[in-house]
């Protein structure tokens, strides 16, 4: 039988608050974001990297949280899901996502819309194929990817549109 290492003492940056927090060092983010600090938009999907249920932004890129120690954020800005929203307003992907039907059961949801604000963090105005290229880790097995493709390029014009206003 093996031991887990001793906790560590980090303060971990997750959706703009300083969290304290004791875990091993072994530990996913993936696993401290959601048993540790209950984050559970942060979905368990396959645990090896293949299908990007745990997709987190980590200093503004997309992390596998599964395949990432938390002992490697600290220090770093973690966002999740749940700080997508700001001030009661969902953001405009969640937003787009709910009006164009592209979460059917949702378990995706979480992985495709963080993957799809890094995409709009650094490109306003995604082609299709653009779209297509940067959920291409994500999977989903309900949609069929057509009504998620539709709702991130609603939400990148809405958001062109916010910021021309």
């Amino acid at each position: 039988m093996s031991v887990a290492p001793p906790k560590m003492l980090a303060t971990l940056r997750v959706n703009g608050a300083e969290i304290a927090c004791a875990f091993n060092p072994n530990r996913t983010l993936l696993e401290v974001l959601r048993e540790d600090l209950a984050l559970t938009g942060t979905k368990h999907g396959c645990e090896m990297g293949h299908c990007g249920a745990c997709t987190v932004l980590v200093d503004g890129e997309t992390v596998l949280s599964c395949l990432t120690l938390a002992v490697e954020c600290v220090d770093r800005e973690i966002v999740t899901v749940e700080g997508m929203a700001g001030a009661g307003e969902l953001h405009p992907l969640q937003r787009a996502f709910v009006e164009c039907g592209a979460a059917q059961c949702g378990y995706c949801t979480p992985g495709m819309l963080l993957s799809a604000a890094a995409l709009l963090e650094s490109n306003g105005a995604p082609r299709k194929s653009e779209i297509e290229a940067a959920l291409a880790g994500n999977l989903c097995r309900c949609t069929g990817y057509v009504k998620i493709v539709e709702a991130v390029a609603l939400a990148a014009e809405r958001m062109r549109e916010a910021a021309h206003a």
